[in-house]
C-alpha cells in the first residue's frame, strides 16, 4: 500500500530543528564567568610614579649594571673577531710565500727546459733540419722583492699581545672607587662603560686596518697568480713541442 506524502514527512524526527548545531558543546556556557582567567597584560614600562625612591634607585643600578655587561660582551666579541682576523693575516702571508715559491719553481723549470731543448736540437744529426723551439713569450718568474710589511704587522701584533699592551688586555686596568650609594654606583658603571667603549673603539680601528691589509694582500696575490698562470701556460706549450721533437727523433 503506498505511503502518503504527509505521513512520510511526519515520520522524520524533528529533534535537530530545536538545536542550533548538534556538534556544539555547551560546556563553555556552563563555566562561570568568575572562573575564567583574564588574558595576561602586555609587559610595559614600569610605573615610576607609584614607585618609591628606593625602588627607583634599585632600578637605575640594575639597568646600569645590565648595560655594562652588554658593553663588555660586545668587547669580548670584537676581541674574538680580532683573533680570527690575526690568524687570517698569518694564513694570507703564508699563502703569498707559497705562491712565490711555486712561481720560482716554474722559473727553475724554464732553465732546465732550455737545456733540454738544446740537447734535442743537437740529436737530429747532420742531415736533419735544425729544430728551434717555439716560444710565445719569455718566462719572467716571480718578483724579486717580497713585501714583508704584512708579516711585520702580524709579528708586531703578536708581540703586543704577549706584553699585554692590547686594548682588550690592558697591563694596568683602571681601578674604580667603591661606591657608597646608588647614584655613585650608577656613576661608576658609567665610567666602566666609557672605558670599555674606548677599548671597543680601538679594537674596531685595528679590525679596519687589518681588513685593509687583507684586501691589499689579496690583490697582490691575485696579480701574482695571473703572472704565474701565464708562465705555466708558456711552459706547457714548450713541453708539448719538446715531446713532439722527441717522438719524431725516436720514430727515425
Amino acid at each position: 500500500m503506498p505511503i502518503s506524502r504527509g505521513r512520510k514527512q511526519n515520520s522524520v524526527d524533528p529533534g535537530f530543528s530545536k538545536k542550533a548545531n548538534p556538534f556544539d558543546s555547551d560546556s563553555d556556557s556552563e563555566i562561570p564567568k568568575s572562573k575564567l582567567k583574564p588574558a595576561r597584560a602586555s609587559s610595559g614600562p614600569p610605573d615610576f610614579e607609584n614607585q618609591s625612591l628606593q625602588e627607583l634607585e634599585s632600578y637605575a643600578v640594575n639597568k646600569a649594571k645590565e648595560t655594562t655587561d652588554k658593553v663588555n660582551d660586545c668587547l669580548k666579541i670584537a676581541e674574538v673577531i680580532k683573533e680570527d682576523a690575526t690568524r687570517t693575516l698569518v694564513t694570507l702571508h703564508q699563502q703569498g710565500e707559497q705562491i712565490h715559491r711555486t712561481h720560482q719553481q716554474a722559473a727553475d723549470i724554464d732553465h732546465d727546459l732550455s737545456r733540454s731543448e738544446k740537447l734535442l736540437n743537437s740529436l737530429g744529426g747532420l742531415f736533419s733540419k735544425p729544430w728551434k723551439p717555439k716560444k710565445t713569450r719569455e718566462i719572467k718568474g716571480p718578483e724579486i722583492m717580497i713585501d714583508d710589511s704584512l708579516k711585520k704587522k702580524v709579528n708586531h701584533k703578536e708581540q703586543r699581545e704577549k706584553l699585554g699592551l692590547t686594548s682588550g688586555q690592558q697591563s694596568n686596568p683602571c681601578k674604580y672607587a667603591e661606591p657608597s650609594g646608588a647614584m655613585e654606583t650608577v656613576q661608576v658603571e658609567k665610567a666602566k662603560q666609557d672605558d670599555t667603549l674606548s677599548d671597543l673603539s680601538n679594537v674596531l680601528g685595528e679590525l679596519k686596518d687589518m681588513a685593509l691589509d687583507m684586501g691589499t694582500e689579496i690583490e697582490k696575490q691575485n696579480k701574482a697568480l695571473d703572472a704565474m698562470h701565464d708562465d705555466v701556460e708558456e711552459l706547457n706549450y714548450r713541453v708539448k713541442g719538446a715531446n713532439r721533437r722527441g717522438r719524431k727523433l725516436l720514430g727515425k
